[in-house]
Protein backbone atom coordinates (compact mmCIF):
# COMPACT_ATOMS: atom_id res chain seq x y z
CA UNK A 1 0.00 0.00 0.00
CA UNK A 2 1.47 3.28 -1.01
CA UNK A 3 -0.16 7.14 -0.02
CA UNK A 4 -0.36 8.59 3.44
CA UNK A 5 -2.52 8.31 6.43
CA UNK A 6 -3.62 11.75 8.57
CA UNK A 7 -3.39 9.88 12.05
CA UNK A 8 -5.01 11.69 14.15
CA UNK A 9 -2.50 11.37 16.93
CA UNK A 10 -3.59 11.30 20.56
CA UNK A 11 -1.78 12.66 23.56
CA UNK A 12 0.33 10.44 24.87
CA UNK A 13 1.48 8.69 21.93
CA UNK A 14 5.19 9.78 20.46
CA UNK A 15 5.26 10.28 17.08
CA UNK A 16 7.92 6.95 16.67
CA UNK A 17 5.11 5.06 18.50
CA UNK A 18 2.08 6.32 15.84
CA UNK A 19 4.72 5.70 13.16
CA UNK A 20 5.33 1.92 14.52
CA UNK A 21 1.37 1.76 15.60
CA UNK A 22 0.55 2.42 11.60
CA UNK A 23 3.30 0.00 10.10
CA UNK A 24 2.04 -3.16 12.02
CA UNK A 25 -1.34 -2.33 10.75
CA UNK A 26 -0.53 -2.05 7.40
CA UNK A 27 2.28 -4.32 6.65
CA UNK A 28 4.90 -1.25 5.12
CA UNK A 29 7.05 0.57 5.35
CA UNK A 30 6.28 3.99 7.12
CA UNK A 31 7.83 7.54 8.11
CA UNK A 32 6.17 10.54 9.33
CA UNK A 33 5.94 14.35 7.94
CA UNK A 34 6.44 16.48 10.80
CA UNK A 35 7.09 15.35 14.57
CA UNK A 36 4.58 15.98 17.30
CA UNK A 37 5.53 16.10 21.17
CA UNK A 38 4.05 12.62 23.23
CA UNK A 39 1.95 15.23 24.85
CA UNK A 40 0.40 16.84 21.72
CA UNK A 41 -2.90 15.94 19.84
CA UNK A 42 -3.61 16.25 16.47
CA UNK A 43 -2.87 15.94 12.68
CA UNK A 44 0.25 14.06 12.19
CA UNK A 45 0.79 12.62 8.47
CA UNK A 46 2.22 9.30 7.86
CA UNK A 47 3.79 8.34 4.48
CA UNK A 48 3.60 4.62 3.88
CA UNK A 49 5.20 2.25 1.11
CA UNK A 50 6.86 4.54 -2.00
CA UNK A 51 4.82 7.49 -0.53
CA UNK A 52 7.72 7.91 2.09
CA UNK A 53 10.08 8.62 -0.67
CA UNK A 54 7.95 12.15 -1.25
CA UNK A 55 8.11 14.25 1.40
CA UNK A 56 10.67 15.99 -0.26
CA UNK A 57 8.42 17.72 -2.81
CA UNK A 58 6.32 18.38 -0.28
CA UNK A 59 5.21 21.88 -1.71
CA UNK A 60 3.14 22.98 1.69
CA UNK A 61 4.68 23.04 4.89
CA UNK A 62 2.99 25.16 7.08
CA UNK A 63 0.76 23.94 9.91
CA UNK A 64 -1.86 25.34 12.67
CA UNK A 65 -2.58 25.03 15.64
CA UNK A 66 -5.52 25.45 18.76
CA UNK A 67 -3.36 25.64 21.64
CA UNK A 68 -3.83 27.33 25.71
CA UNK A 69 -1.17 29.62 26.92
CA UNK A 70 -1.33 29.90 31.17
CA UNK A 71 0.11 32.32 32.63
CA UNK A 72 0.54 30.83 35.84
CA UNK A 73 4.45 30.61 35.39
CA UNK A 74 7.30 29.98 32.92
CA UNK A 75 8.62 26.30 33.07
CA UNK A 76 11.62 24.59 32.15
CA UNK A 77 10.29 22.24 29.37
CA UNK A 78 8.05 25.76 28.80
CA UNK A 79 4.77 23.29 28.63
CA UNK A 80 2.67 22.02 31.60
CA UNK A 81 4.89 18.68 31.52
CA UNK A 82 7.63 20.57 33.34
CA UNK A 83 8.49 22.04 36.50
CA UNK A 84 7.92 25.94 37.25
CA UNK A 85 10.43 28.15 37.37
CA UNK A 86 9.38 30.89 37.17
CA UNK A 87 6.21 31.64 39.12
CA UNK A 88 3.18 33.33 37.63
CA UNK A 89 1.94 37.15 38.33
CA UNK A 90 -1.48 37.44 36.84
CA UNK A 91 -2.90 37.23 33.15
CA UNK A 92 -3.00 40.23 31.08
CA UNK A 93 -6.19 41.76 29.70
CA UNK A 94 -6.90 40.13 26.25
CA UNK A 95 -6.28 43.69 24.68
CA UNK A 96 -2.45 43.67 26.11
CA UNK A 97 -1.87 40.21 24.83
CA UNK A 98 -2.64 40.72 21.35
CA UNK A 99 -1.30 44.21 21.32
CA UNK A 100 2.19 42.05 22.19
CA UNK A 101 1.43 39.42 19.89
CA UNK A 102 0.68 42.16 16.90
CA UNK A 103 3.42 43.83 17.49
CA UNK A 104 6.54 41.20 18.20
CA UNK A 105 4.69 37.79 17.55
CA UNK A 106 3.90 38.33 14.09
CA UNK A 107 5.88 37.68 10.49
CA UNK A 108 9.35 36.60 10.20
CA UNK A 109 10.64 35.77 14.29
CA UNK A 110 13.50 34.23 15.56
CA UNK A 111 13.22 31.46 18.26
CA UNK A 112 15.81 29.34 20.15
CA UNK A 113 14.86 25.79 20.60
CA UNK A 114 14.01 24.71 23.79
CA UNK A 115 16.24 22.49 25.83
CA UNK A 116 13.51 19.92 25.96
CA UNK A 117 13.55 19.54 22.42
CA UNK A 118 15.24 16.86 19.99
CA UNK A 119 17.47 19.05 18.47
CA UNK A 120 21.13 18.08 18.60
CA UNK A 121 24.44 19.54 19.88
CA UNK A 122 27.30 17.74 18.80
CA UNK A 123 25.64 14.12 18.24
CA UNK A 124 23.57 14.59 21.74
CA UNK A 125 19.47 15.85 21.78
CA UNK A 126 19.07 18.56 23.82
CA UNK A 127 16.60 16.95 25.70
CA UNK A 128 19.24 14.32 26.89
CA UNK A 129 21.49 16.93 28.04
CA UNK A 130 18.62 18.88 29.97
CA UNK A 131 17.59 15.79 31.66
CA UNK A 132 21.00 15.07 32.29
CA UNK A 133 21.25 18.66 34.23
CA UNK A 134 23.24 20.30 31.89
CA UNK A 135 22.88 23.21 29.79
CA UNK A 136 23.95 24.95 26.15
CA UNK A 137 22.94 28.06 24.32
CA UNK A 138 21.58 27.48 21.26
CA UNK A 139 21.40 29.57 18.78
CA UNK A 140 18.20 31.48 17.32
CA UNK A 141 16.35 30.33 14.53
CA UNK A 142 14.43 31.79 11.75
CA UNK A 143 10.71 30.92 11.43
CA UNK A 144 7.36 32.86 10.04
CA UNK A 145 3.93 33.31 12.49
CA UNK A 146 1.30 33.65 9.44
CA UNK A 147 -1.36 34.11 11.95
CA UNK A 148 -1.65 34.19 16.08
CA UNK A 149 -5.13 34.73 17.17
CA UNK A 150 -6.91 34.90 20.59
CA UNK A 151 -9.69 32.86 20.21
CA UNK A 152 -11.24 33.12 23.98
CA UNK A 153 -10.26 33.10 27.70
CA UNK A 154 -10.31 29.60 29.07
CA UNK A 155 -10.42 30.58 32.14
CA UNK A 156 -8.90 33.53 34.65
CA UNK A 157 -5.36 32.34 34.09
CA UNK A 158 -5.63 30.98 30.25
CA UNK A 159 -6.16 32.14 26.89
CA UNK A 160 -6.95 29.88 24.00
CA UNK A 161 -4.75 31.09 20.79
CA UNK A 162 -4.77 29.76 16.76
CA UNK A 163 -1.48 29.50 15.35
CA UNK A 164 -0.75 29.49 11.43
CA UNK A 165 3.16 28.95 11.12
CA UNK A 166 5.74 27.63 9.29
CA UNK A 167 7.51 24.67 9.52
CA UNK A 168 10.04 24.32 12.55
CA UNK A 169 8.18 26.69 14.90
CA UNK A 170 7.48 25.42 18.51
CA UNK A 171 4.20 26.62 19.68
CA UNK A 172 5.57 26.35 23.49
CA UNK A 173 8.84 28.65 22.66
CA UNK A 174 5.97 30.93 21.00
CA UNK A 175 3.33 30.96 24.22
CA UNK A 176 6.81 31.34 26.71
CA UNK A 177 8.29 33.95 24.42
CA UNK A 178 5.50 35.68 24.81
CA UNK A 179 4.87 35.76 28.24
CA UNK A 180 8.58 36.82 28.80
CA UNK A 181 7.44 40.07 26.35
CA UNK A 182 4.62 41.05 28.61
CA UNK A 183 6.71 40.57 31.81
CA UNK A 184 4.17 37.38 32.66
CA UNK A 185 5.72 33.96 33.10
CA UNK A 186 3.59 31.51 30.78
CA UNK A 187 3.78 28.09 29.67
CA UNK A 188 1.73 26.55 26.91
CA UNK A 189 -0.84 24.23 28.82
CA UNK A 190 -2.18 22.39 25.84
CA UNK A 191 -1.70 22.06 22.07
CA UNK A 192 -3.65 20.51 19.14
CA UNK A 193 -2.26 20.42 15.42
CA UNK A 194 -5.03 20.95 13.27
CA UNK A 195 -3.56 20.99 9.72
CA UNK A 196 -0.02 20.13 8.60
CA UNK A 197 0.56 21.69 4.89
CA UNK A 198 -2.99 19.60 3.17
CA UNK A 199 -3.70 17.28 6.11
CA UNK A 200 -6.57 18.29 7.99
CA UNK A 201 -9.12 17.24 10.94
CA UNK A 202 -11.17 16.55 8.36
CA UNK A 203 -9.08 14.11 6.32
CA UNK A 204 -7.44 12.34 9.39
CA UNK A 205 -8.48 8.82 11.31
CA UNK A 206 -8.20 8.27 14.60
CA UNK A 207 -6.26 4.92 15.84
CA UNK A 208 -9.16 2.98 16.95
CA UNK A 209 -10.77 3.45 13.20
CA UNK A 210 -7.63 3.05 11.11
CA UNK A 211 -7.25 -0.23 13.82
CA UNK A 212 -11.14 -1.40 13.12
CA UNK A 213 -10.39 -0.74 9.31
CA UNK A 214 -7.41 -2.74 9.22
CA UNK A 215 -8.95 -5.80 11.28
CA UNK A 216 -11.28 -6.10 8.33
CA UNK A 217 -8.74 -5.73 5.64
CA UNK A 218 -10.34 -2.40 4.37
CA UNK A 219 -7.02 -0.18 6.00
CA UNK A 220 -6.28 0.86 2.62
CA UNK A 221 -9.66 2.88 2.32
CA UNK A 222 -8.21 5.11 4.83
CA UNK A 223 -5.26 5.60 3.03
CA UNK A 224 -4.60 9.12 0.65
CA UNK A 225 -3.24 9.00 -2.57
CA UNK A 226 0.23 9.32 -3.08
CA UNK A 227 -0.29 12.49 -4.90
CA UNK A 228 -2.19 14.43 -2.44
CA UNK A 229 0.64 16.86 -1.28
CA UNK A 230 0.94 17.68 -4.79
CA UNK A 231 -1.30 19.33 -6.24
CA UNK A 232 0.85 22.83 -6.41
CA UNK A 233 3.18 20.97 -9.08
CA UNK A 234 1.96 21.99 -12.83
CA UNK A 235 1.38 18.55 -14.72
CA UNK A 236 2.33 16.80 -17.63
CA UNK A 237 1.68 13.57 -19.59
CA UNK A 238 4.20 11.42 -21.31
CA UNK A 239 3.40 9.73 -24.49
CA UNK A 240 3.43 5.96 -24.61
CA UNK A 241 6.93 6.30 -26.59
CA UNK A 242 8.31 8.61 -24.14
CA UNK A 243 7.19 6.69 -21.19
CA UNK A 244 9.39 3.71 -21.51
CA UNK A 245 12.27 5.74 -22.13
CA UNK A 246 12.15 7.60 -18.84
CA UNK A 247 11.72 4.93 -16.94
CA UNK A 248 14.78 3.61 -17.73
CA UNK A 249 16.69 6.92 -17.06
CA UNK A 250 16.91 7.93 -20.83
CA UNK A 251 16.75 11.65 -20.70
CA UNK A 252 14.18 13.49 -22.95
CA UNK A 253 15.34 16.86 -24.56
CA UNK A 254 13.10 19.61 -22.62
CA UNK A 255 11.14 21.14 -25.29
CA UNK A 256 9.88 18.01 -26.20
CA UNK A 257 7.93 17.28 -23.10
CA UNK A 258 7.36 20.74 -22.55
CA UNK A 259 9.34 21.29 -19.04
CA UNK A 260 11.17 24.27 -18.44
CA UNK A 261 15.07 24.43 -17.02
CA UNK A 262 15.22 23.90 -13.13
CA UNK A 263 11.41 22.93 -12.85
CA UNK A 264 9.90 20.02 -11.27
CA UNK A 265 6.51 18.68 -12.36
CA UNK A 266 3.97 15.53 -11.77
CA UNK A 267 4.09 13.18 -13.94
CA UNK A 268 0.93 11.52 -15.15
CA UNK A 269 -0.43 8.32 -17.20
CA UNK A 270 -4.01 9.82 -18.32
CA UNK A 271 -5.70 10.42 -14.64
CA UNK A 272 -2.91 7.91 -13.06
CA UNK A 273 -0.03 9.36 -11.10
CA UNK A 274 3.56 8.10 -12.78
CA UNK A 275 6.11 10.28 -10.72
CA UNK A 276 7.92 13.33 -10.65
CA UNK A 277 10.30 14.44 -12.66
CA UNK A 278 12.46 17.82 -13.20
CA UNK A 279 14.72 19.55 -15.57
CA UNK A 280 18.15 20.18 -15.55
CA UNK A 281 20.93 20.56 -17.76
CA UNK A 282 18.63 20.73 -20.93
CA UNK A 283 17.42 17.37 -20.03
CA UNK A 284 14.08 15.83 -18.15
CA UNK A 285 14.60 13.07 -16.25
CA UNK A 286 11.79 10.99 -13.61
CA UNK A 287 13.36 11.68 -10.25
CA UNK A 288 10.92 9.32 -8.77
CA UNK A 289 8.49 6.68 -10.27
CA UNK A 290 4.89 5.31 -8.64
CA UNK A 291 5.11 1.95 -9.44
CA UNK A 292 8.65 0.87 -10.60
Amino acid sequence: MNGYISLLKPPGMSSAAAVAFVKRLLGEKCGHAGTLDPEVAGVLPIMAGRATRLQQYFSDKTKAYIGEISFTGATDTQDAQGTVIEPGCGAPAAEELEAVINARFLGDILQSPPMYSAVKRDGKPLYAIARSGGSVQVEPRPTHIYACEVLSRADSSTFRLRVECGAGTYIRTLFHDIGQALGRPAHMRMLIRTRSGCFTLANSVTCEALASAASSGQASRCLLPMDWPLSNYRTIQLTGRQKPLARNGVPLPLDEVSVEEGETVAVYDGAVFYGMGQGRNGEFRLSFIADP
